[in-house]
C-alpha cells in the first residue's frame, strides 16, 4: 500500500536495537481496533522502530499505513476447521521464530490465544489489549489463561480492569484510545441539520434504538437528516425499520467511509447508540473535531471515560429511546449549549494525544 506520510531517516545501527513489535489481529476491514492498531503502528515506524501487524483470519487493511509496516498474513477465516487452524499456528509460529525477541502486541482475545500456543518456547514480550466488554465472550477460561502469560495487559477503562480477577489486574494498566493526529481541525459555521452515526451496521451498536429515537425527534425537526455510516449484516433490517417507521426518506445509510471525519464535521451532533463498548473511536474523534455528541452511558464505561455529562456532551441511559430523542432536542434547540458542547469536546485532543498514548503503551510494553 502506497505511504501518505513522510519518510524519516533512522540510523541503521539504532533501528537494529529496537526491538519488533508485532501488532496481532484476525483482520483490519474498518473496525475500532484496527483504526488503534494503524495509528500506534504508524507512529512507531516513523520512531525508527521495526513494525509488523499480523492478520491471522483474513488480508484487508482498511486504514491507511506506512509501507515500512510489513503485513504478515497467516491465515483466513477457519470456519472452526481444526486443519486451517493448525496451519494457521504453524505459520504463526514459523514467523515469531523469524522474529526472535520481538514484542507481541495481541488485540484480540483469540490472537492472545494463538500467539501463546504459536510462541512457546521462543523469546518475546507479550502484551494484551483488551478492546470490548469482557463480560460479552464465549471461552472465557481460555481467555484468561492466555491473559496470565502476558507480561502487561491494557485495559481500556476501570470498569474492564476491575471484571478481573485480581492476579490479572494485578499485571494490568488503564490507557484509553488515543485521538488520531490527523482529525481535521472544528468546523466553523452554521453547522447542517444532520445527525450522524458511525460504526458497523451490529447488533452490539443498536442502531434499532437510534431509528426509534429519530422518528421521535423527528416528528418535530422534520428539516433534520440521519446519516448512518458504516457497513454489516443488519443493514437491509435497518432499512426495513425505517421505512415502517416512514422516515426513510430523511435516513441514509453511507456504508465504509476512510474519510468519514471530514464528512461529518460540519453535523449538528454525533449520536453513538450502543448497548456495550469498549471505547468507541467515532466518538473520540467526533469529540475532538468539535461535533456535539450523545453517547449511551454504555457499559464498560468508555463513554463516560471521555464524556463529563452536560459539559463536553451528553450521555442517556442505555435502551432508552425517549431519552436519546430528548437529547438530540437538547442540542438541536438550544443553540448555545450546542456550541458549549462543542468547544469543550476538542479539549481531548491534547489529552489524548496519539505520541501520549502510544509513549505509554511502550512504557508499559517495558520496550523504553
Amino acid at each position: 500500500m502506497a505511504s501518505e506520510y513522510p519518510s524519516v531517516p533512522i540510523e541503521e545501527k539504532r533501528a537494529s536495537r529496537m526491538r519488533k513489535i508485532i501488532f496481532v489481529l484476525p483482520d483490519m476491514p474498518g473496525g475500532g481496533s484496527e483504526r488503534v492498531v494503524a495509528m500506534l503502528a504508524n507512529e512507531y515506524v516513523k520512531r525508527g522502530y521495526p513494525v509488523a501487524i499480523l492478520l491471522f483470519a483474513g488480508s484487508q487493511t482498511a486504514y491507511p499505513l506506512d509501507e515500512r509496516v510489513e503485513i504478515f498474513i497467516a491465515g483466513q477465516p477457519s470456519g472452526g476447521n481444526p486443519f486451517i487452524q493448525f496451519r494457521r499456528l504453524v505459520k504463526m509460529r514459523h514467523f515469531y521464530r523469524e522474529n526472535e525477541g520481538c514484542y507481541i502486541f495481541s488485540f484480540c482475545v483469540r490472537g492472545s490465544i494463538f500467539s501463546v500456543i504459536a510462541a512457546a518456547g521462543i523469546p518475546h514480550g507479550f502484551l494484551v489489549s483488551e478492546r470490548n466488554d469482557p463480560t460479552r465472550i464465549s471461552g472465557r477460561r481460555l481467555r484468561d489463561w492466555s491473559y496470565r502469560k502476558a507480561d502487561r495487559i491494557v485495559f481500556q477503562t476501570q470498569d474492564m480492569q476491575h471484571y478481573f480477577p485480581k492476579d490479572i489486574q494485578n499485571k494490568s494498566v488503564v490507557i484509553p484510545n488515543p485521538v488520531s493526529d490527523r482529525v481535521p481541525e472544528p468546523y466553523v459555521g452554521e453547522r447542517k441539520k444532520r445527525i450522524v452515526s458511525v460504526g458497523r451496521l451490529h447488533p452490539q451498536k443498536n442502531h434499532k434504538l437510534l431509528l426509534d429515537a429519530f422518528a421521535a425527534f423527528h416528528a418535530i425537526h422534520t428539516d433534520y437528516e440521519l446519516h448512518i455510516f458504516g457497513i454489516g449484516e443488519l443493514e437491509s433490517t435497518l432499512k426495513k425499520q425505517a421505512a415502517a417507521l416512514g422516515i426513510d426518506g430523511s435516513v441514509f445509510f453511507r456504508g465504509f467511509s476512510d474519510n468519514v471525519q471530514e464528512e461529518i464535521r460540519d453535523s449538528a451532533m454525533f449520536v453513538l447508540s450502543s448497548d456495550y463498548e469498549g471505547i468507541s473511536n467515532s466518538m473520540i474523534e467526533a469529540l475532538s473535531i468539535g461535533v456535539p455528541v450523545i453517547s449511551t452511558d454504555c457499559p464498560v464505561g468508555g463513554s463516560r471515560t471521555y464524556i463529563v455529562d452536560g459539559e463536553n456532551g451528553l450521555l442517556t441511559p442505555v435502551g432508552d429511546a425517549q431519552a436519546l430523542a430528548t437529547a438530540m432536542r437538547r442540542i438541536a434547540e438550544d443553540p448555545d449549549f450546542a456550541r458549549m458542547l462543542s468547544a469543550n469536546g476538542v479539549k481531548i485532543k491534547e489529552k489524548y494525544s496519539l505520541s501520549k498514548i502510544a509513549d505509554r503503551f511502550l512504557k508499559e510494553a517495558g520496550i523504553v
